[in-house]
């Protein structure tokens, strides 16, 4: 007799991929806006289907199983199948607009192409897509300029939005064999307030290493260009760094703490709004 085929309730996968890449049951529940009983009661469901744990639970969070990671390949290809049939077949008529708030930094690293894929799957979606820092960004959402907006905060996670991205930070220069450990150290930084303008003289002044603000600026690119004119040490993020660039993650300089990029909803979100906010959290999980 032939073996009995299980079928995977989507549902549940789309679960377990949103606690595979929040490493949190609490962040997934957010994310999906379910209890977290519930979700704690899908993620048996799906391991009880499959015949594997797929994840083991802990006070520091979760760690996928050698079954699990195995899965979580297959599960997001799943996914984003599906989504994108859904998109096609089940909801053509999907259209509107939807405002995205992002630092610079990050969207010109990492938005292209999820934003790519979501205009893929939803061809009749305006996206309207503003870079600003950080604190702007904050600003312009608190008074409805978006319906989502990605920006960094520290890693308390103070100030709401889910988790969607974790960044450990280094500092850039263009020679690291030409700071001069006996004078301050000129930086490279964006207007006050920037969080990772915090915590470069946070973690000079906890190391009492003289520092001084050699070179202001708002744009990534003009930042980065004086950074190659030997103006100053920046920081970024570490897969941000080009490669003309020379990087310091520890000594001589002090050691800089992961910085967290978070996605905010803005009250009743619009369907094609929901989708890219889905979307977001399942790719860049």
């Amino acid at each position: 007799m032939p073996r009995r085929l299980t079928n995977l309730d989507l549902d549940l996968v789309r679960t377990f991929v949103a606690i595979a890449g929040m490493g949190n049951f609490t962040r997934a529940a957010q994310s999906l806006r379910l209890q977290q009983s519930t979700v704690s009661l899908q993620m048996q469901r799906l391991e009880d289907a499959l015949g594997q744990k797929l994840m083991e639970r802990s006070p520091q969070g979760v760690r996928l199983t050698a079954e699990g990671e195995i899965f979580l390949g297959y599960a997001r290809r799943m996914l984003e199948l599906n989504d994108e049939v859904v998109a096609r077949v089940v909801e053509p008529q999907m259209r509107g607009v939807v405002r995205l708030g992002a630092p610079e930094d990050f969207a010109t690293r990492h938005l292209p192409d999820v934003l790519a894929r979501f205009a893929h799957a939803y061809p009749a979606v305006a996206l309207e897509v503003t870079c600003d820092l950080t604190l702007n960004l904050l600003d312009k959402f608190g008074k409805g300029a978006f319906d989502l907006a990605l920006v960094k905060r520290e890693r308390t996670g103070n100030g709401g939005g889910i988790r969607v991205w974790r960044e450990p930070l280094v500092w850039v220069m263009v020679d690291r064999q030409a700071i001069d450990t006996d004078r301050p150290l000129p930086l490279v930084v964006s207007p006050t307030p920037c969080v990772y303008r915090k915590r470069a003289v946070d973690a000079l002044d906890r190391a009492r290493r003289p520092w001084r603000v050699a070179y202001t600026c708002g744009s990534l690119a003009g930042s980065l260009a004086a950074v190659k004119a030997g103006l100053g040490v920046t920081v970024l993020p570490k897969d941000m760094v080009p490669a003309d660039l020379d990087t310091i993650d520890g000594a001589p300089l002090p050691n800089l703490k992961d910085t967290e990029i978070a996605l905010l909803h803005a009250p009743d979100l619009s369907p094609p709004a929901q989708r890219l906010s889905q979307h977001i959290v399942r790719c860049l999980g």
